[in-house]
């Protein structure tokens, strides 16, 4: 009876440690399972609104990119300078803080890839397609190269059209420039496209601007007209010059290290969905550009002046100089490329 009993207990005891082990086994395996189930996040953080060009697109994005991977990605859009500012963007994506940015392409220079500034130099692109002849071709690819031993890879370049500028006076030749305090981003070309026409270049976030315009910090700026009407520029700012001198432009960016790292379907279907999503941003910044600018002369804040063809010209003769003295710092080479590809020769 004893031995029977012994037995039965032996195998009871047998039963509970294989249960035992069989539910710590589940249990050590659960928190694996849904560690494999979550989502590849992306945080894409950008400096302007959800409204714009450039915050349009990411939305697109995040669309496409949650949509082809069937949820494996997941893209959290951070806009208007929600986690960074425009000096902090950089440093946080090389840090991995953040995976993908879409920074205007003077944000480089600073960074070390010089050649970048190319395309601040005045009145260089005589349109859009002048612009994406550069970006889509072999310049582009090049520049783009310039950033991987920074452990940055570039996606896309994001077209957001023409800059025009804004002060509290009218701003229709060169003479009204001077002493004028204008808000740039941080290019060495945009600082001496600034001293060219007699003002004060400060550099300065985005994030800041309209408050630097309201509070008298800076006089004026230059920009794009979606900016100025979803940063509400146009409130603080009594005159806009369409003089369209310079052009804005973005490239989406993600932390090399993350992308190399993805698994290659991923990655493939993401390439797909950043395709589009640049056709789709690059398609609607003209479109919104001149809604804005219809939305601001609604408003009725601000004066708005296209400038003649005389001034313009005056305009011109003073900023083209700006090409030569950047050339040691661009790049000749660069400078030259582009030129070739836009189809821009210096006036005679």
């Amino acid at each position: 009876m004893r031995k029977n009993v012994s037995k039965s207990a032996r195998r009871l005891s047998l039963s509970a440690l294989v249960a035992a082990a069989t539910g710590s086994l589940l249990m050590m395996a659960a928190p694996l399972t849904a560690q494999a189930q979550a989502p590849i996040v992306i945080k894409f953080s950008h400096v302007v609104a959800p409204d714009t060009p450039k915050g349009k697109g990411a939305q697109r994005f995040k669309e496409l990119a949650e949509q082809r991977t069937a949820g494996k990605v997941k893209v959290e859009l951070y806009p208007n300078s929600q986690l960074y500012k425009d000096k902090e963007e950089l440093e946080a994506l090389q840090l991995g803080s953040v995976q993908m940015l879409a920074p205007s392409l003077a944000k480089f220079g600073p960074l070390g890839a010089k050649e970048f500034e190319v395309f601040d130099l005045p009145f260089i692109f005589k349109d859009d397609a002048a612009f994406r002849a550069v970006t889509d071709g072999a310049v582009g690819a090049e520049l783009f190269k310039k950033l991987e031993p920074k452990g940055i890879k570039g996606l896309a370049y994001w077209d957001n059209g023409f800059h025009i500028m804004s002060a509290n006076k009218p701003l229709h030749t060169v003479a009204d420039f001077k002493g004028m305090k204008m808000r740039i981003q941080s290019s060495k070309v945009l600082d001496a496209q600034m001293r060219a026409l007699g003002a004060i270049p400060q550099v300065m976030a985005f994030s800041e601007l309209y408050q630097a315009l309201q509070s008298g910090v800076v006089d004026g700026t230059e920009g794009v007209p979606s900016n100025f009407y979803t940063q509400r520029i146009y409130e603080v700012q009594k005159h806009i010059t369409l003089s369209n001198h310079g052009h804005l432009a973005y490239a989406v960016i993600v932390n090399k290290k993350f992308w190399d790292g993805l698994p290659a379907d991923i990655r493939s279907q993401l390439e797909g969905a950043m395709k589009d999503s640049t056709t789709y941003a690059n398609a609607i910044a003209s479109a919104e550009n001149a809604t804005a600018l219809d939305k601001i002369k609604a408003a009725g804040k601000t004066t708005i002046y296209t400038p003649t063809a005389a001034e313009l010209n005056e305009w011109k003769k003073a900023l083209i100089p700006v090409h030569k003295e950047m050339e040691s710092r661009v790049g000749k080479a660069t400078i030259e490329a582009t030129y070739k590809a836009a189809g821009f020769s210096l006036p005679k």
